[in-house]
Parts: structure tokens; sequence; C-alpha cells
């Protein structure tokens, strides 16, 4: 798939300042900018968010050579402006808050109170405009005993309980294991959008702004779910069962005599025909496997019985059976194998938009899907301050001799010729 030409999207018109960087926040900005918002991303000039610098692997040119385009920045950034500002400065501080006017919402993740020294905190920014809708992310809130604290994705997984849960028991030669990708992050995003939603329907009826306060550490413990729950009902603390279900069995990988396959029997009926396909149908008539309660409280007979069976077929034979009985299974992929599978190909789950640099640039598409306002990818995830003069022009109408004075002042950085001289 390749860039969609721009249509109607059910946040067009809103303005999203951007004043966030790292994955929570451009997380959050990217999921409105697919939506249909613009989004207006301050950058540093030179550097640029953090993770331009986070690779290898960069992004290469149509010569093969590496670009300053990290893989980790491209994730998160397509149908974003880029435009270099010095928000160190006063007058960088200036141009900033007066963007801010003009916006609907401002996303930041600036450390607490990092923001006021600038003027450029929700109190500063609602006196200039007092419908902006201003989200906060931090690690662990505007609020409490850590909120002075820096917050990281892995730090927060492994406080947040997260890394608790996840690995293979002690005993098994296991220790706590944080998700493999930043998922305290993107999930802190996720909550941002949603509330940042909710805050545009509360303004649309009251015409009011607000300040959001959303941490990672908030979300993490918000996500930790029916596992929490348990806790909280039970006062028992679970420990980490590798790849098995707390109160489902069987509900894990088995190994097939080639490699590893996933068993997902989510109730009575579907264990009693995997009995019957695996040759054993008197397991599923065994008073201790009969019913998925009393298989979770005899996992530890149950599943080495389950392996001896699975180990003697290929687990594609495994699969192929299964999924004839209705019985949900599937394989372990790699990436490889998920960004050429044909389900995610037809789902549009991997695109491909033009960029100036490399000439096209692959990337991981949204899983949202809307009939009357779907979402759009209008273009990658811009080079360092390839929007700022539009931007400052087209918002604040400064003109060609202040832009030139400002870039020679080192307040902003003005790449806006950049892509079109590197596609010719």
């Amino acid at each position: 798939m390749t860039g969609s030409k721009p249509q109607r999207g059910a946040l067009e018109g809103i303005v999203v300042l951007d004043l966030s960087r790292i994955l929570a926040g451009p997380t959050c900005t990217q999921i409105l900018g697919d939506l249909g918002a613009e989004i207006i991303k301050i950058e540093r000039p030179g550097r640029g968010d953090d993770t331009r610098g986070w690779g290898p692997p960069f992004l290469k040119d149509t010569n093969g050579q590496e670009t300053r385009e990290s893989a980790y920045y491209l994730s998160s950034n397509r149908n974003k402006s880029s435009v270099a500002i010095d928000i160190a400065s006063q007058k960088g501080q200036e141009l900033i808050a007066s963007l801010a006017e003009k916006a609907d919402i401002v996303v930041e993740n600036f450390k607490v109170g990092d923001l006021k020294r600038r003027g450029l905190d929700y109190d500063s920014l609602k006196a200039r405009n007092p419908k902006l809708i201003y989200c906060s992310i931090s690690g662990f809130g505007q609020t409490g005993p850590y909120s002075h604290r820096a917050g990281y994705d892995f730090l927060v997984q492994g406080m947040g309980g997260m890394m608790s849960l996840t690995g293979f028991p002690d005993e098994e030669g296991g220790q706590p294991i944080k998700a493999g990708v930043g998922i305290a992050d993107v999930m802190c995003g996720m909550y941002a959008t949603v509330s940042i939603l909710a805050a545009l329907n509360h303004r649309h009826e009251t015409g009011e702004g607000q300040h959001l306060d959303i941490s990672l550490f908030d979300t993490q413990v918000s996500w930790l779910i029916n596992q929490g729950v348990a806790h909280l009902i039970s006062g028992e603390v679970p420990g980490r069962l590798g790849n098995g279900h707390p109160t489902i069995v069987p509900y894990e990988t088995f190994p097939g005599r080639d490699q590893q396959f996933i068993l997902a029997v989510g109730n009575d009926s579907q264990f009693a025909r995997f009995c019957e396909i695996a040759g054993q149908p008197e397991l599923a008539r065994d008073p201790r496997f009969e019913t998925n309660a009393n298989r979770v409280r005899n996992r530890k007979v149950l599943v080495p019985i389950l392996r001896e069976l699975t180990i003697t077929r290929n687990a594609d034979d495994w699969i192929k059976a299964l999924e004839e009985a209705g019985i949900p299974c599937g394989p372990v992929n790699d990436l490889g194998a998920v960004f050429t599978d044909p389900h995610v190909l037809e789902r549009d789950l991997k695109i491909t938009l033009p960029h100036p640099a490399s000439g096209a640039v692959n990337l991981i598409g949204s899983p949202i899907k809307m009939e009357k306002t779907p979402v759009s990818y209008r273009h990658a995830p811009p080079m360092l301050g390839t929007g700022t003069t539009n931007i400052l022009q087209r918002y604040l109408g400064l003109s060609n001799a202040d832009l030139q004075h400002l870039q020679a002042s080192g307040i902003i950085e003005a790449n806006d010729h950049r892509e079109t001289k590197e596609q010719e």
C-alpha cells in the first residue's frame, strides 16, 4: 500500500502542538494525525527528537548510505510537520506559546515543573487560550511521591508489576522479563489519546479546555487487569507462568516435533475435541481435567501429558487438524513471517510511503478501521525542521526576513526545501 489520497478524517481541522518526544507522546500524536488532525511537532534544532539517534537500523538513502532517520523515530512520527525551535531560548518559548494560542491540543512529556519555568505550562497557556486541551504525559504523574522521577518504559514495567508476571518460573530457570517492545509507553500513548478525545467532546459541549495528567506508571498499573484484580480479590501474589495462562488450561505454547506452536483451548468442548484429535479421548473424561477449573488446579499434571502428545507431530500438522476442528491455535511467528502474512497485507498493516531521502519507507499501518472517516497516511515521518517555515508563516505570519533572522540567531532550524532537494 502506498500513501493514500488525503481525505476528510474524523479530526480534520484539529491542530495539535506536539511538545513530546521518545514514544508515549509521539504514539498519541501519530494516532491523532492518522485520524486527520494537523500535528506540529516541535524539535530541538540540530538534534531533534532523541529517538532520531536511537539506532541502528537507520533508513538508507537512494545510494545505500545511512540517513539520520532511525527506525525507532520512523515508528511513531508520520503525519506530522517538524518545526525546529530552541525551547531553551526566550524567543523560542514565545514562538511556541504563540503557536499554542492557535492550537486545540498541546501534548507534552517534560519533567514535572520543567515547562512552568519556561512559561509553557498549562496555566500559562490557558491564560492565552482558555479552550486549550493540554495533555501532560510523565513517568509518574503530576502529583504523588514519585512525581519528580524520570520515567522510562523498562523502569515502569518493573515498578508497575508487569515484569513479575512475565517470564518462566524460578524453578524452570526463569526470571522476570520485560516485554520485547515499549508496551508501557505505547499503552500510555493510547490512554492519552482516549483522554484527549473525551476532552474534545467535553469542550464541544461546554467550550472548556482542561488539563490531562497521564502517566506511564498509572497506565501500567491499570492494565494489570485480570491478574491485578485476582490479587485484590484473593490476596495472593501471582507468579510467573511462562507462556501459560493463570486461569485457562491448556493455553500456552506446546512443542511440535519440529517447532513450538500455540494451543489456546477456551472451553471444555474444545478440550474434548483436542483430546479426540490427539487420540486420547479419555483425558477429557478424567475428573481432574474434565472442567477448566480442574485443569487449572491440575495443570502441573496435565501439561506434561499434553507435551508428550504434541511432540509426536509437526507443528503444521497440529495447526491444520486443530483449525479444522475449530480449536484456536497458531504458529509463533517471527517478524519476517508477520509482515509477509497474507492477512497482515490484506488488512493494510504494512504500508509504504514516499520519503525524500530513500524514495520510500515501509511502516506499520494503523489498526483503526472506520467506515465514514478512515485514517489517512498523508506523509512519512518528517525530516528535522522541514516544516518550520511553512508552519511559522502560516500560523504566526512571520516574514522571510523574520525567519532568516531567527535562523541566523539559532532560534529555529528551517529545512523546508531539504525534502524537495533530496528528491531531485
